[in-house]
């Protein structure tokens, strides 16, 4: 039951992370791309349908995450408190920017609000890399399961270490230009004229820096938790995540190229998904690894529920995610094909 809720929980970050990537891609991209103010209407028509569901999935996989793993979401909001209440106001400033520009008619609060779009996309997506960096690295959890993060101490992962680090930054990078590359393509599917071809374009620049900080990123992990390794050597079976990275990498570059924006978008979830994954099994069945000493972990035996409770929460996971699937395909098929130009002037 134990290993059902880990991987439950990791698919539902996997989930929110490939639904919600795009959308902030598109915010932190349509600052730059979008050149007029019907082309930032497109690109914002191109998220409007979808956007706030696909932020349901992490409020999903936070319930999720508290009466599977009660250990871990005490521990984790209590000492990530100060970048979690970061990136509960950076959703706020994201959702309220992005409805309200949209009934002022004035010029400069529409800039403005096109800014604190833009800003919040980016700075959400680099807060989500350095969380992940974090918990890979490891964080000074006491006997008692509580520990306390600084914004940074030294800048080097150690005992004692700060939310913000040498790696924790690479970290953020890759989320950020990961996202970046995941919203492109998805305004290349669903635009159209001059903004889809400059999407497409920028592709290459960011696929080249995806790149590159994917290699950064494999060898600081390997670098700063060795261990990390471990489970791929017990089961070799797993190396077909990282072969998985490098295809889905491959395949982004290659159809991108070919104008093929549905497939290349799609290679870009794999990619995403591979990622997780990958980071999901280096530390299994730690849940959140401690720099004070391997007895201190937060391991998946020690904060899992009651058999009771996971039972009856199993029950009532499949029958909300049964109406969260339905939803979801629901919304996509009557958001297929390319936003309109004269529709997505108003």
């Amino acid at each position: 039951m134990g290993l059902i809720w880990f991987w439950l929980v990791a698919v539902m970050i996997v989930g929110y992370v490939v639904l919600d990537g795009f959308d902030l891609g598109v915010g932190v991209l349509h600052l730059f791309l979008a050149r007029t103010e019907q082309e930032r209407r497109m690109a914002l028509a191109s998220i409007g349908p979808v956007w706030d569901g696909n932020e349901v999935w992490l409020l999903a996989g936070g319930g999720t995450l508290y009466f599977a793993f009660p250990l871990l979401y005490a521990s984790a909001f209590s000492g990530f408190y100060l970048p979690l209440m970061i990136v509960l106001w950076l959703l706020v400033l994201r959702g309220v920017s992005l409805e309200l520009r949209n009934h002022l008619a004035m010029g400069v609060w529409q800039t403005l609000l096109d800014g604190v779009f833009g800003l919040a996309s980016a700075l959400l997506a680099i807060f989500y890399g350095a969380a992940l960096a974090n918990v890979l690295r490891g964080v000074p959890l006491n006997a008692d399961g509580y520990f306390f993060l600084p914004l940074w101490t030294n800048w080097k992962p150690g005992p004692a270490p700060g939310i913000l680090d040498w790696y924790t930054v690479i970290g953020g990078l890759v989320a950020l230009v990961a996202l970046t590359l995941h919203g492109a393509l998805w305004l290349s599917l669903k635009t159209q004229g001059e903004l889809e071809q400059r999407a497409r374009r920028m592709v290459g620049p960011l696929w080249t820096g995806l790149l590159a900080l994917t290699i950064a990123s494999l060898i600081a992990t390997i670098a700063v938790r060795p261990a990390s390794l471990d489970n791929y050597f017990h089961y070799p079976v797993t190396f077909i995540v990282p072969v998985g990275v490098v295809a889905s990498l491959a395949a982004i570059w290659i159809w991108n190229r070919k104008e093929e924006s549905l497939k290349a978008f799609l290679a870009s979830c794999v990619y995403l998904f591979f990622m997780l994954a990958g980071a999901c099994w280096g530390v299994y069945p730690v849940l959140l690894p401690a720099t004070t000493g391997p007895a201190n972990d937060i391991t998946l035996a020690r904060a899992l529920s009651g058999p009771h409770t996971l039972a009856v929460g199993l029950a009532w996971w499949l029958f909300g995610m049964a109406l969260a699937a339905t939803y979801v395909i629901f919304v996509y098929s009557r958001f297929k094909g390319k936003v309109d130009l004269e529709t997505s002037a108003h």
